[in-house]
């Protein structure tokens, strides 16, 4: 069983067009750069998203298009950000840079926003996959805002949006994209505990 399915990856990913599979891969050298806090990951970012904002587009997965597109202006920002802000184990030195209020904040615009935003695109478009597009589109900007400031709980939310991620481009598809959000997750984790540790090193430094 175990077999089969891996051939059946293996053989979905071969079929991949190669502006997939560069995107793909520019998309883990983004994330492995993030994860040590390196300023080149915003760069391998933005021509990733490039890629993948014309082939969501022509997948008819108009927000992820959109999401991409803004992305590349997140990433812009992202650089400049990073080039002015402490390590994430100071700029969010108790595992949060943000308290739960300012998270709820958020959410309870966000979500009726994008419950609108997907009515909308049911009534007057022929998107696909609206309602997971959306919700998981508009929450990704928050979390991509949320790496911008080098705040810790970016992770959490990745952890649930890359989940979903998986399914809507798969079911799409997009096989090595959704194979990408698997080792995603994986990244994600490692992510938390490559900032948790640079926290804990850098209370034993001031401690010392």
């Amino acid at each position: 069983m175990l077999e089969s399915s891996l051939e059946f990856w293996l053989e979905q990913l071969m079929v991949s067009s190669p502006w997939e599979l560069t995107a793909l891969v520019l998309a883990l050298g983004y994330l492995v750069l993030a994860a040590h806090q390196r300023q080149w990951c915003w760069a391998a970012a933005a021509v990733s998203c490039t890629i993948y904002a014309v082939l969501f587009w022509q997948g008819r997965l108009y927000m992820e298009s959109l999401l991409q597109t803004i992305y590349i202006a997140l990433a812009g920002y992202g650089w400049w950000q990073w080039q002015r802000q402490q390590s994430a184990a100071k700029e969010s030195p108790d595992g949060a840079k943000y308290p739960l209020r300012w998270h709820l904040i958020q959410w309870a615009w966000l979500v009726p926003l994008a419950a609108l935003i997907a009515y909308l695109l049911s009534v007057y478009t022929d998107a696909d996959a609206v309602w997971l597009d959306t919700y998981t589109t508009v929450f990704s900007l928050l979390a991509t805002w949320l790496v911008t400031k080098k705040a810790y709980e970016t992770w959490w939310y990745w952890l649930v949006i890359d989940s979903v991620y998986v399914y809507l481009y798969a079911s799409k598809g997009f096989v090595a994209t959704a194979l990408l959000f698997v080792v995603y997750l994986i990244l994600v984790v490692y992510a938390m505990w490559r900032w948790r540790h640079d926290t804990q090193l850098n209370s034993v430094g001031e401690v010392g």
